[in-house]
């Protein structure tokens, strides 16, 4: 097999090569506006599908340094903490422990549907694991560890078929997740109303007046630098802290402490009244995001798919059915049944079958149209790189000693 790589500035041109490709799909084919279809998700598999065919008919792969990719979600969540304000996290102080609960909930009831469909099957319930939040809620990074765990006490393939259920969840959870949200908007009448700038507009027609930079090319220059500076200060910083706490044994990704790097320089900045630009910080945002959900999704290995297909489409429709029930149903509700609810679920759909990537772009196709959600996009990320993991360990041990 031939094998092509793409290294970083190739992978930069390509991503954007698939976002173009995405919007415009999502701008010709009404379904995928109406249903909030992340650009990135419609671009993005569809590479993976060329790249799949590639593989089958032509014996070429591709290789991808994702190093990039990495760097800008740290970016995208820096700008998260640069733009927030402490009264935006006291505001989801109550609804951050009900969505703990409510993940640890859907933790249960995703083994338990995974284990009932592998009994129901005559397969073995370990089985059952992996086609529940091994899979799906940890993603492919759980699935591997806890595969090949299976695997030295003699569980065959199960590394393999982890991948596979991990794939199609993470597939999955960037097409429900707008569904669900068009659903509550107008099932229970949501209010959308925001500030929002409409993306059909030009920048000048969308925003307030007073909000328009009229600024001379310096002082563009001179915003742009500083948001680059902080930006860069956060990634490094961030960085250090994640260093300074894992080395004490508390583990944390590195967008976390990013962000929460973001939200110290925030604050300092506003006491001094001296804030970055806020425009120019969330455009530096919104580039690293799409940038990096394109370059996660058109990378999805699809021909891992092969294998089990019939069961893997049976446990995904199974597993889809709930993740959809308890969104509409338990985090809608819990989260207050208003726009930033709305927001929440559709994030809540993506990490439950996905990841936080997933929960992102679910979020931000609601929010390009309707507007920001500043609570969502901190608790549901911060549900998803912390306590869903700590939650997913225990609910998997439970489970376990159950099986046992």
């Amino acid at each position: 097999m031939t094998e092509i790589s793409l290294d970083q500035v190739e992978m930069l041109a390509v991503s954007i090569v698939v976002l173009f490709v995405g919007v415009s799909l999502n701008r010709k084919i009404r379904f995928l506006a109406d249903n909030f279809i992340p650009a990135a998700v419609t671009g993005g598999l569809l590479f993976s599908v060329l790249v799949l065919l590639g593989r089958e008919f032509l014996d070429v792969s591709l290789d991808f340094d994702l190093r990039l990719r990495d760097l800008l979600l740290l970016a995208f969540f820096s700008t998260v903490g640069l733009s927030v304000r402490l009264e935006t996290l006291k505001t989801g102080g109550k609804t951050l422990p009900l969505l703990v609960v409510a993940a640890g909930v859907f933790l249960v009831l995703q083994n338990s549907v995974g284990v009932g469909i592998a009994l129901a099957l005559g397969g073995d319930p370990v089985y059952g694991l992996m086609a529940g939040s091994i899979s799906f809620a940890g993603g492919h990074g759980t699935a591997i560890a806890w595969g090949t765990e299976f695997e030295a006490s003699g569980v065959t393939n199960a590394s393999s078929i982890g991948m596979a259920f991990a794939t199609f969840g993470l597939v999955a959870g960037g097409l429900v997740g707008g569904p669900i949200a068009r659903r509550l908007i107008s099932r229970f009448g949501v209010d959308t109303s925001t500030e929002a700038p409409d993306p059909q507009k030009p920048v000048e027609e969308a925003l307030p007046a007073a909000e328009i930079e009229q600024e001379d090319e310096h002082a563009w220059l001179f915003s742009v630098m500083l948001a680059l500076l902080l930006l860069s200060l956060c990634v490094i910083l961030g960085e250090a802290v994640n260093r300074y706490i894992s080395g004490r044994g508390l583990m944390l990704p590195g967008f976390l402490t990013a962000m929460f790097v973001g939200i110290v320089i925030s604050s300092f900045s506003r006491a001094l009244k001296r804030p970055a630009a806020r425009q120019t910080v969330d455009r530096f945002g919104t580039v690293s995001l799409q940038l990096f959900l394109a370059m996660s999704l058109m990378t999805v290995e699809l021909w891992t798919l092969g294998g089990a297909l019939q069961a893997i489409v049976l446990v995904l429709i199974a597993q889809v059915l709930l993740m959809t029930a308890f969104a509409m149903l338990v985090v809608f509700f819990i989260a207050g049944r208003d726009y930033d609810a709305v927001v929440i679920a559709a994030g809540f759909s993506g990490l439950g079958l996905g990841a936080t990537p997933v929960a992102i772009a679910n979020m931000n196709a609601v929010t390009t149209r309707y507007g920001p959600s500043p609570k969502a996009l901190l608790l549901v990320p911060l549900i998803g790189a912390f306590f869903i993991d700590l939650l997913n360990a225990g609910t998997i041990q439970f489970f376990l000693g159950l099986l046992q």
